[in-house]
């Protein structure tokens, strides 16, 4: 059976230092990764997720939140007996 995620895949060159490719290959060895490949992969999409919530963290500390409570509150206010049931 063919794995079609791989098949299509992109292929890139990575260098790494003697000690890194010998913990990841320990890894491999062990069974917590396929092969370098999926480890490798895997590795740069949790680095990537992690530097996208501290940017997001960043972003929101920057929110006056005073302005967004008025923000969100607008309109709440005389309207709400409008609202249709559901």
């Amino acid at each position: 059976m063919i794995d079609c995620n791989t098949m299509l895949r992109p292929k890139i060159a990575v260098s790494l230092d003697a000690a890194t490719l010998a913990r990841l290959d320990r890894l491999v060895a062990r069974g917590v990764f396929p092969n370098r490949s999926r480890a490798v992969e895997q590795a740069v999409a949790e680095k990537l997720a992690r530097l996208e919530r501290g940017r997001l963290a960043r972003e929101s500390s920057n929110l006056d939140p005073a302005f967004e409570k008025a923000m969100a509150d607008e309109g709440l206010g005389e309207g709400i007996t409008q609202w249709p049931e559901y």
